[in-house]
Formats: structure tokens, sequence, C-alpha cells
């Protein structure tokens, strides 16, 4: 009778121990949503091609801005960093693997390593500014804590300009890029800016209203492919925090906001 009552009660445990693991193995991560959008950046030879066509855009661009400016000063492009010149999708991986969304502890942790690679046909177009003398400026929003370990990346790559005096990041929750751009116009006329997010390009963008700013992006749009170079980035931006209402909600409220914006028929 001892052993039955043993036997029974191990058994419990047991039924126990795999109904926490099979509740563990069916959590869907908080980063579930990204990916197709993480898979088609990795894996994607279209990406591959639409980076090598953009930047290809943007020599013609740059040469097409330096013979038509009228401006005696030295002229400068401007690029963004992450998904424009480094690619951070293994980080967006992580997120996915490990069930979590972004947070800047385990951002930094990724920062850190300076192992994201270089996208298609940065370096190369990078070295063609720089053969047309025209000055390269990094402008990201990643932290200022995070300089050291962002030059240290670029240099890794051996890209122009990889130093405390061209790699511009934020101080403090700022993430406007005005006053930053505003620093280089002071010595430099930007012609031509490079980015995934709208805001790379012009403050304009920046406050994004109930239209997403399409409206803006209509209103601008003999800009793009002269002054601004757009390169996709379906896997994050200020697009998805627009469609939020730039509200700080749960992950439940966010997947349903996400398939009430759906277009269907």
């Amino acid at each position: 009778m001892k052993k039955i009552l043993i036997f029974n009660c191990l058994f419990i445990i047991f039924l126990s121990c795999k109904e926490k693991e099979i509740k563990n193995n069916n959590k869907i991560s908080e980063s579930e949503h990204l990916i197709m959008s993480v898979v088609w950046f990795q894996k994607s030879a279209e990406l591959k091609a639409i980076f090598y066509q953009t930047y290809a855009m943007a020599k013609m661009s740059l040469e097409k801005n330096i013979s038509e400016s009228k401006s005696k000063k030295k002229k400068a492009v401007v690029l963004d960093l992450d998904e424009t010149v480094l690619d951070n999708s293994p980080f967006e991986a992580k997120c996915i693997e490990t069930g979590k969304s972004f947070n800047s502890k385990s951002w930094k942790e990724w920062v850190d390593l300076s192992k994201a690679e270089i996208l298609p046909g940065a370096k190369d177009f990078l070295f063609f500014a720089k053969e047309k003398n025209v000055e390269v400026f990094y402008i990201s929003n990643r932290k200022h804590r995070d300089l050291e370990a962002t030059i240290k990346n670029l240099k890794k790559y051996d890209l122009p300009n990889a130093d405390k005096e061209h790699v511009f990041l934020r101080d403090g929750k700022n993430t406007t890029k005005k006053s930053r751009r505003n620093k280089v116009k002071e010595n430099f006329e930007i012609i031509l800016l490079i980015g995934d997010n709208l805001g790379d390009f012009s403050e304009i963008y920046e406050n994004r209203n109930e239209k997403l700013a399409f409206d803006i992006v209509e209103k601008n749009k003999n800009d793009f492919g002269k002054k601004f170079i757009v390169l996709p980035n379906p896997m994050y931006g200020e697009w998805e925090n627009a469609i939020y209402g730039n509200k700080k909600l749960s992950n439940d409220e966010k997947k349903l906001i996400r398939k009430n914006v759906l277009i269907s028929y």
C-alpha cells in the first residue's frame, strides 16, 4: 500500500512538471511578430539587391548634388547607422529566441560586442563619397554610452571617418537629430542624407499624426531619391510607434492594433 502511495505521488509530480514544460514550450515570444521581417532581412536575396540598388542611386544623387551645389561650403553626406550601415537583425533574432521584446540592457549587450555586419553597398558608397571629397558623418540614436563600441564596429570594416568627430550619438532621451544635423551644417553643406527612418532626414517627420506621415511624404515626394535616400527596414521604426498612437501599450494591446490596422477586402 505504501509503495502504491509513493508511486502515485511521484506520478502526480511528474505530470505537474510535464504540464509546466508544455506551458513553457507553448508560451509565445513577445517578439514573435518579428519572425517574418527578420527572416526576410537575413535570408532574402531581394534585400541584398535592394541595398545595392539604393546605394547605387545614392552615388548618382551624390554626384548630381555636387555638380548642382551653389554653396562654397565643403560638402557632407549624413548617414544613419542601424539598418543603414550596420545590420542588427541578429539582435532582433535573439529577442525572438529568448521571448523578450526590446530592452536597453540586452541592446547594450549586443552593441558592446561590436559585431554587427556591414550592409550591402554601404562600404562601397562611403569610399565613393570620400573619393569625391565629401565628408562622411554618422548620426545615430544609439546612446552616447555606446560611442566606443560603435566606433570599434565601424573600424572593423575600415570605414571612413570612424571617429568621435564624425559619429554623433544622442545624449539623454531626446531622439531628434535636428541639433546634430545643424552641428554638421555649421561647417558643411549636407547634400545627401541616407537612412531607414523618416526622422533621419528632417524633423518634420518626427511627430507623426493619425495620417502616419503619409501626407508629409506626399507633400515632399520630390526630395526622395534626390536629397533623401531611404533603405528598407520592416523590423522596427517610428512607423510602428505611429500605429500605436505613440503610446506605451502592453504586448497584447499592440498585437490587437497590428491586426486592426490591416487593410483587407
